[in-house]
């Protein structure tokens, strides 16, 4: 039986996508891409600091991604 990621291995997965994609898009289009870069590392200090995010909040009720750490 296959295990489906936990939700902190989901959302660093987004988290480094969301990353790569702003500095392509800054690169290729504009530099103010970057500002997503800002937002997607202030989710992660909210989830550091608080246990949960507008991401986690979302993957957990609506995608139904269980957390593989319990607060």
């Amino acid at each position: 039986m296959r295990r489906s990621w936990p939700l902190e291995r989901v959302l660093f997965a987004l988290a480094g996508s969301m990353t790569l994609l702003s500095a392509l898009l800054a690169a290729l289009v504009s530099p103010w891409f970057l500002l997503l870069a800002v937002f997607v590392g202030l989710n992660q200090w909210l989830f550091a600091g608080t246990g949960s995010c507008p991401a986690s909040l979302v993957l957990e009720h609506v995608a139904g991604v269980e957390r593989g750490c319990r607060r």
